[in-house]
């Protein structure tokens, strides 16, 4: 038997979401994600602080703080990475990764510049991740 010259078209359909003039949702992942990755890092930072002694107020609220900001940093790249081009979305995830660890390690009590050169190898890192990771899948 012969098959039909053309194929069934495979595409999105207008759903009630994508119609114009309705409201989109934000679905779970992109608030979610950003949440755990905040709750982990405040956690993080909370422990480091403490060091194993009497967990104060002013230590739980830069934990909260620095988790805070990096949920909101990781929201706001997450709206905005695919009117990004791959390469500045690379940077923007690599910032944001050298950031995070270089603070953390910061809070250790190491010196700044250790904190600064370690931020830097790991957002270096981060960036040619993410770069490899876009070039890939687009």
């Amino acid at each position: 038997m012969a098959s039909h010259a053309s194929v069934q078209a495979r595409g999105r359909h207008a759903s009630p979401r994508n119609r114009p003039g309705t409201t989109r949702h934000h679905p779970v992942m992109s608030w979610a994600v950003p949440a755990t990755l905040g709750l982990i890092l405040g956690c993080y930072a909370t422990a480091i602080v403490r060091g194993g002694g009497v967990l104060t107020g002013t230590r739980l609220a830069l934990g909260l703080v620095s988790g805070a900001v990096l949920a909101v940093l990781c929201f706001g790249l997450g709206r905005i990475q695919n009117r990004l081009p791959r390469e500045l979305r690379a940077a923007a995830y690599g910032v944001l990764t050298g950031g995070s660890i270089g603070f953390l390690y910061s809070l250790s009590g190491a010196s700044i510049l250790a904190a600064s050169v370690v931020g830097l190898f790991l957002g270096i890192g981060g960036l040619l991740t993410a770069y490899y990771y876009f070039y890939t899948h687009e």
